[in-house]
């Protein structure tokens, strides 16, 4: 065996043996089955079907513990029918193990399988040359050979980075089947997380929660099954005639199902030239649709260059940023390219969206601090922590530690804390900016009023502020003095009503009428009708003395002057040390002199104000 591939240190790992899947490629009939057997002593084969006619069908599994590694091998089929199947294997696959018949040399589901690979990011592997013995018969030089293969694969696999069993749990699903007595199982890669027993999960892309009732890895049933290993769950509450492989597995309430993304798209050099709209097979993870390609920048792509791209998918599947995908030819079925997921919720292309191609090459450079400040950038209304996890997959310390940079460097505002809203700086300067002239055009063109009422305020603004965006700003504007508030007015800082001599006139003529009418008070209309003012003015005059507490509304149509209500009080209180504490309605009118007119409301308010209590037809003073 040939290994090929960069060293690289292995990141450190926290489990007892270090977790390896290693996956076959080759041509149909050049033995990679065979060589699994050899390697694990189990024949990975297990249809029927596959036993009677020698070849492998559909994806394969076996496993082997050594030397301080958990190899867990996925056989594919090598026959070009059955390349679809073979995609759904190669997900999470750490080691390529090549596999290439010396009889037969290089074939043409070599060189597929081995750019699928390349195209998935597997940049480590083994090239196994099988069927020697067709073509030497030197039995001492096989065995040397065997040995050398056995520690050439151990020495790849010391140089693979660890997956990271810390981020959140997902398992793309590749088999479903039942065991009698355990219900529905699930297998497949788990390519990042962990998990265990009585955890809950996710199940995409229809959204059901589960609970894990079991979980085996290598064959074992484990206590936590970590990121990189063939892992098998058992799960509760369905069944396995609803799973099928494509359904993903993961962490609940974090992730969105998608049918729309964006990618960066690489051509095979052997491929046709890909036009703009073009139909393909899309496969990632074990997931496989059919996609249209919008070309970001040009109407065509040619073999061998790579673009940014737009796929609308047919169906809905699981994807994060990161996530590696290969695309197929419509017809005939042959594989043309791959790629990696930019944005797995994109939005729809639009004339007016030019920095889309700007933020994607963002994303491709990887600077977490960079990507959040252009998420919010282009999050108008503000960006969510859900919106974050559910675009990137990251951990709540790698968005805090990225939040705390972009709010300290005035790059993002925290219009709320928990849960997290971001809203980048220009954005908020701009809700800032329409609070405060909003506040000025209502002073301008009501002087009368002291200022805009908060709700009158944010409604202003309308949807293009979000409820915390207007709280946060308003707080900022407060605390810089340039607002004021007082209860649910905002006016602007040391603004005071200023009347004219006319205006002020007809402040004390309405004051003077309510006061001098005691509590049997004159129509509103009435009084409004006899100022030196316009309807309209009078109209805001009146609200003076009403926020004033001057004058008090009882109801819609009757309003007091409060020094008549203040009487009235007094009148009560002494009603109830000399004759008790309840009063009839008829008592009333005669103490107050009233007619029922004025009586009703009063006491209704007086209720209102707890000031007495109705109790049947009669109101007890408290």
């Amino acid at each position: 065996m040939l290994p090929f591939g960069a060293a690289t240190d292995a990141i450190g790992m926290t489990e007892k043996h270090k977790s390896v899947i290693v996956g076959t490629a080759g041509h149909i009939d050049h033995g990679k089955s065979s060589l699994v057997e050899a390697l694990t002593g189990t024949h990975p084969d297990r249809l029927e079907e596959e036993k009677r006619r020698g070849i492998t069908i559909d994806l394969g599994f076996a496993f082997l513990e050594e030397a301080g590694a958990r190899f867990g091998f996925v056989d594919v089929p090598g026959h070009e029918r059955f390349v679809s199947n073979m995609l759904a294997g190669a997900a999470g696959v750490d080691l390529l193990l090549l596999v290439i018949a010396a009889d037969e040399s290089v074939k043409p589901q070599t060189r597929e399988h081995f750019d699928i690979c390349r195209l998935l990011g597997i940049r480590r592997g083994i090239v196994a040359l099988t069927k020697s013995d067709l073509v030497d018969a030197d039995t001492a030089g096989l065995v040397r050979l065997e040995v050398e293969d056995y520690l050439a694969l151990l020495a790849a696999a010391q140089q693979l980075p660890g997956k990271n069993a810390a981020r959140y749990f997902r398992l793309p699903i590749d088999r479903a089947f039942a065991i009698k007595g355990f219900g529905a199982v699930v297998t497949g890669t788990l390519i990042s997380g962990s998990i265990g027993p009585g955890d809950e999960v996710q199940l995409f892309p229809g959204g059901q929660r589960l609970r894990v009732r079991g979980v085996q890895s290598g064959g074992k049933a484990v206590d936590r099954a970590l990121a990189g290993q063939r892992t098998a769950v058992n799960l509760a509450g369905i069944e396995h005639t609803a799973l099928r492989r494509g359904m993903s597995l993961a962490t609940p309430g974090k992730f969105r199902i998608t049918r729309r993304i964006d990618a960066r798209l690489e051509l095979l050099p052997s491929a046709p030239k890909l036009k703009q709209r073009t139909r393909v097979h899309f496969h990632s993870g074990t997931s496989e649709t059919v996609a249209e390609t919008f070309l970001y920048g040009s109407k065509e792509l040619a073999p061998g260059q790579s673009s940014l791209v737009q796929l609308r998918l047919q169906d809905d599947i699981l994807v994060l940023a990161g996530d590696r995908f290969i695309v197929r030819r419509f017809s005939p079925v042959t594989t043309i390219g791959g790629g990696v997921v930019l944005d797995p919720l994109a939005r729809r292309p639009t004339l007016r969206d030019t920095g889309r191609a700007t933020f994607l090459e963002t994303v491709e450079r990887g600077d977490k601090l960079e990507i959040l400040a252009a998420m919010a950038e282009r999050a108008v209304l503000g960006l969510t922590f859900e919106e974050i996890v559910a675009r990137t997959g990251w951990l709540e310390d790698e968005i805090a530690a990225a939040t705390k940079t972009l709010i300290s460097t005035g790059r993002a505002k925290s219009i709320s804390a928990e849960p997290l809203i971001l809203l980048a700086g220009p954005a908020f300067d701009q809700v800032r900016h329409k609070i405060n002239s909003r506040v000025e055009k209502f002073h301008k063109e009501n002087p009368l009023l002291p200022g805009i009422s908060r709700e009158d305020l944010r409604s202003s603004l309308g949807r293009r502020a979000r409820p915390e965006a207007f709280r946060a700003a308003l707080d900022d504007l407060l605390a810089q003095k340039k607002l004021e508030a007082q209860g649910e007015i905002v006016k602007r800082a040391g603004s005071t009503i200023s009347l004219d001599p006319e205006e002020a006139r007809a402040k004390e003529q309405i004051e003077k009428a309510f006061a001098a009418a005691g509590l049997a008070v004159p129509a509103v209309k009435e009084v409004l009708s006899k100022l030196p003012v316009e309807t309209r003015r009078a109209e805001k005059i009146l609200q003076i003395l009403l926020r004033d507490k001057s004058l008090v509304r009882v109801t819609p149509d009757l309003i007091f002057h409060r020094d008549a209500l203040a009487q009235l009080r007094d009148r009560l209180s002494v009603f109830k040390k000399t004759k008790g504490e309840r009063i009839s309605v008829p008592v009333f009118k005669e103490l107050t002199g009233i007619t029922r007119k004025y009586a009703i409301p009063l006491l209704e308010y007086l209720d209102r104000e707890r000031v007495t209590r109705r109790a049947g037809d009669e109101r007890v003073i408290l």
